[in-house]
Formats: C-alpha cells, sequence, structure tokens
C-alpha cells in the first residue's frame, strides 16, 4: 500500500478532529484513518450522553473545554459542507454541582480554581437554588455549583460526523480495515499492519483508538492506562416539566439531564471491570437509585423507565486526565487519548493540540504539555477530581 504521511489508528471524534486540524492547518498532508467499526456502533462518539462543563479542577480541561464551547457555538463555520450542514442542538443550561456539608470544602476550592481559569460559574445557597429550581429539593444540600454559561449538552454523533465529514472533504482517506501490529525501530514507528494482510508505511502514527488505545500502544511495546469502561444511561419520562433544568450532579454520584422531552441518568458503575461487555446494566437501576432520584427530585417519584444504552469511558486508570503529545523515545509515536469521560467537549481542542504538535512541534493555542505521556514514565499523576461517574 501507498505510503501516508500520518496513519491515525481509529476515526471516532478524536481521530477525525485531528484528521481535520491537521489537512486545515497542512493541505494536501496524506492522512489515512484507519477504522474497523464504520458505522460506530460501539464507538464512544456515539453512546457518549454529549455535554460539556467548565467545572473541572485541572486547568488545562478548563481551557480545553473554553475552547470547545466556542468552537461549537460556531461549528457550521468550521464544519459545514454544501451538503452537509452542521445542526448540533447545542443548549446551554449549565451543570449545577449539590453538595452537602462535608463537600463544601471541595466544591468552593474547585470554584476557585475554576474562577480563576475564567470560568463562568456561580455559587449558590440551598434558598437560592429554591427559588431557581422550585422543583428541586435541596433540604439536605449547603451549597450548589452553577455554571452560568459555556456548559450544557449537544449531538454528539452529530459532531463526530461533521469532523468525520469534512477531514475527507479536505482530502483525509478512511480505510475500513484493523491493525494488528506495528512495525517499528527503537525510534519510530515506520508501519502498520493491518487484517487484511497489508501493511501501511506510515511518517507518523496517531493512537486514537479510545477504548481499545491500550492494545494498539502495547503493539509497539508501550504500555498506556487506558481501558474500556462500561457506563450505563438510563432513559426517563417525567410526568411533570423541570423549568431550566441543568445538568444536576446529586452529591451521592448521579447525573441527570433533559435530553427532548425525556431525561437521561447514569450513576458510578456496580461494576468496575474494564472490557464489560456493551450492554446496559440493569442491575444499576434499583430501588435505591429510584428513591435518591425522588429524593431530589420529588416528581420523579413517578418516573418511568424508557430504555438503557451503555457506552465505554476510555479511562485513564492513571489519573483519569487525557494523554496528548509524542511517545518520549518512539518519536513519531502520538496519543489523544485516556479522556476517562469528557471526551466529546474535548475532541475540538485536543484535536487541534496534537496537530499543531505534529506539524509545528508544540501545541500554540491551547497549552496541554502538562497531559504530555512523560508525566506517565516519571510517576507523576495529574489527577482531576471532577470526573463525573
Amino acid at each position: 500500500m501507498s505510503h501516508a504521511d500520518v496513519v491515525i489508528v481509529g476515526s471516532g471524534v478524536m481521530g477525525a478532529a485531528t484528521a481535520y486540524w491537521l489537512t486545515r492547518l497542512q493541505p494536501g498532508l496524506k492522512v489515512t484513518l484507519v477504522e474497523s467499526d464504520t458505522r460506530y456502533e460501539k464507538a464512544s462518539s456515539s453512546l457518549s450522553a454529549s455535554s460539556i462543563r467548565q467545572q473541572f479542577t485541572c486547568p488545562v480541561n478548563i481551557r480545553l473545554s473554553q475552547f470547545g464551547i466556542a468552537f461549537l457555538r460556531e461549528a457550521e463555520q468550521h464544519l459545514g459542507l454544501p451538503d452537509h450542514p452542521v445542526v448540533l442542538g447545542l443548549q446551554e443550561p449549565g451543570y449545577l454541582y449539590l453538595a452537602q456539608h462535608e463537600q463544601t470544602a471541595a466544591l468552593q476550592t474547585a470554584h476557585q480554581i475554576q474562577k480563576q481559569a475564567g470560568a463562568d460559574v456561580a455559587l449558590f445557597g440551598p434558598e437560592a437554588l429554591r427559588q431557581r429550581y422550585p422543583w428541586l429539593n435541596v433540604d439536605d444540600v449547603a451549597l450548589g455549583s452553577l455554571g452560568l454559561s459555556g456548559e450544557g449538552w449537544f449531538d454528539g454523533p452529530a459532531l463526530h460526523q461533521a469532523f468525520l465529514k469534512k477531514a475527507m472533504a479536505q482530502g483525509v482517506q478512511r480505510l475500513h480495515d484493523r491493525v494488528v501490529g506495528l512495525d517499528h525501530t527503537a525510534t519510530q514507528i515506520t508501519a502498520v499492519r493491518l487484517a487484511s494482510g497489508g501493511s501501511l508505511p506510515c511518517g507518523q502514527l496517531v493512537n486514537a483508538a479510545g477504548p481499545w488505545a491500550g492494545a494498539v500502544a502495547a503493539m509497539a511495546g508501550v504500555h498506556l492506562p487506558v481501558e474500556a469502561a462500561r457506563r450505563t444511561v438510563f432513559v426517563l419520562s417525567c410526568p411533570e416539566p423541570l423549568p431550566q433544568c441543568p445538568l444536576l450532579i446529586d452529591p451521592t454520584g448521579w447525573w441527570l439531564r433533559p435530553e427532548g422531552r425525556f431525561l437521561i441518568t447514569g450513576a458510578e458503575p456496580l461494576h468496575t471491570e474494564a472490557d464489560l461487555p456493551l450492554e446496559p446494566n440493569w442491575s444499576e437501576w434499583n430501588d435505591e437509585q429510584w428513591a435518591s432520584l425522588a429524593h431530589r427530585i420529588p416528581a420523579l417519584a413517578a418516573l418511568r423507565v424508557e430504555r438503557a444504552w451503555a457506552g465505554y469511558y476510555e479511562m485513564n486508570t492513571f489519573d483519569h486526565n487525557a494523554v496528548i503529545g509524542p511517545h518520549p523515545e518512539l518519536g513519531n509515536l502520538y496519543f489523544i487519548n485516556g479522556f476517562s469521560g469528557h471526551g466529546m467537549q474535548h475532541a475540538a481542542g485536543a484535536g487541534l493540540a496534537l496537530a499543531e504538535w505534529m506539524l509545528l512541534g508544540q501545541a500554540k493555542i491551547i497549552d496541554v504539555k502538562e497531559l504530555g505521556f512523560e508525566r506517565l514514565v516519571q510517576n507523576r499523576p495529574l489527577r482531576e477530581l471532577a470526573v463525573i461517574g
């Protein structure tokens, strides 16, 4: 097969965004996406709850979200094609984190980090929360943190398809195949080996394999602590409207937000083994979960569970943060992995940062160097404390 300047393993939202930025920054670059699941039936890009927030505890994640929300607001300008307009249905009602008394110190510390990074967030006491959300029970709540702008949700699969179609319109090729091996020397990747029997020489290789990124890295003898962590999302119907409902994060750990005329919700999983079957775990919906939801939102005492689906977090077990940038020894091997549940919202910024790193030697618009691979080698975790579920 012919040589590619860049081979990207995986054409989910991270691979597609990277391909888009590479060929936008350097038109004519020969970029090939290798993808085995071209219907994206198991891709996190298709199964994500697709929300965006600035309420993180690591400033680099806030920077990525700030770029991300600006990009989403102008997605048609960036990604629109004559035969493929971009309609993302972006809504910005905010995230609302609720804290009980023992959790207020952590919420206030996070708030200070977010304000210093320029996030539009505010703290509210119980009475202010009652006035803003009369359907919400805050009798046991001491404090709430609300994103006043720049937080909400959108159509993630539509964003993924827009990145992919725009990248291909810019000359990116997508190869329906599966990478089964990597040829490499001590200092660089030379080619990818394919399940079809061929091989594809490359100048640079990007690991954008999502939940399966660890297995791809292992083909080059590299340990990448990223695994497939299953999360179940339940779709609920509620007989009463919840005006101005934000994405709500309860002190007990579950989250909930509107989705059209329904609500969707999820919680920390009961089983945390890696690579569990991609099927909803109905045991996570139980009397305790229902009671907790009904306590927080009394109208949900009459809810009905309509359906459920499951998707994978590409969980970085090292520190719950992304790994972006080159390998320190295999210099043409690049990573864009391990977003641990906040990948869809960071895809636009992360793809740009990686493309700049690959073409210019550093990420210029968004400083992401602290997310580099070196921290894994040096056992220097950058812990993101605000991981939902």
